[in-house]
């Protein structure tokens, strides 16, 4: 009985051109796995800090307070992102222009909602890291693996050309040997394609919740401004 060679063995005796193609899918494999449980941590993170910031902002705090809140955490060594980001650049950009002599209140709005769209942008930036080459990975790893299947199963055919007799027994191996590269191609693709749904739905999420948010705050920063300008005018 002949001794059945086992799965290491089959890669160990594959050519060359076939185990760099199965090396470049394990590393592949190994990075997309590392980017997905580092987005997964990322964004569970950033639903966390959202929902305790929606809570906070709606719960009636003084806007300023927050505000200041905020600089205290940053003078920590803090990095502030997410909604709360978007809240601090629009602020601060509706107390510098509300403080300006002359500018109507659509112009301060108008700044307000330009920097927040701005700071959004940032956000989705964030948001959407690594997302791109889980995309790569998922889209191009089987025709990878393919390609190291064909190269394998020529390569086996190639020396059964020079063999005396032509069996199954003799290209088995070689085949087996190239099909390892297509298992390797579909199990590098299957996960981060399925990561990749998983985290583009969840950055259309985040993104509309902080569209909203920009929306609800600029109508918030509008009734300011008019009270602001108002007052300004009765005092003239």
């Amino acid at each position: 009985m002949e001794e059945q060679l086992s799965l290491i063995d089959l890669v160990l005796h594959a050519s060359f051109t076939v185990q760099l193609v199965m090396l470049i899918l394990l590393l592949a494999s190994m990075l997309s796995w590392y980017m997905i449980v580092q987005r997964a941590i990322y964004f569970r993170n950033s639903q966390d800090d959202m929902i305790r910031f929606e809570e906070q902002f709606w719960s009636g705090i003084d806007l300023s307070q927050l505000y200041r809140e905020g600089n205290e955490r940053a003078a920590d060594g803090q990095t502030i992102v997410g909604m709360e980001s978007i809240f601090r650049a629009g602020f601060k950009e509706f107390s510098r222009l509300a403080q300006q002599q002359g500018m109507d209140s659509e112009a301060v709005i108008e700044g307000s909602r330009r920097v927040m769209r701005v700071a959004m942008l940032r956000e989705e930036e964030r948001l959407e890291r690594h997302l791109p080459f889980l995309a790569s990975v998922g889209s191009t790893s089987p025709y990878i693996g393919l390609f190291g299947t064909v190269w394998g199963i020529m390569h086996s055919f190639r020396g059964l050309a020079n063999a005396t007799q032509a069996t199954l027994a003799t290209v088995a191996p070689g085949i087996s040997e190239a099909l390892i590269a297509t298992a390797m191609g579909l199990f590098a693709a299957i996960p981060a394609v399925m990561a990749y749904n998983r985290f583009a739905a969840k950055v259309d999420m985040f993104t509309n919740r902080y569209d909203t948010f920009v929306d609800e705050f600029s109508s918030i920063l509008y009734r300011q401004a008019y009270a602001l300008r108002s007052r300004e005018k009765k005092a003239g």
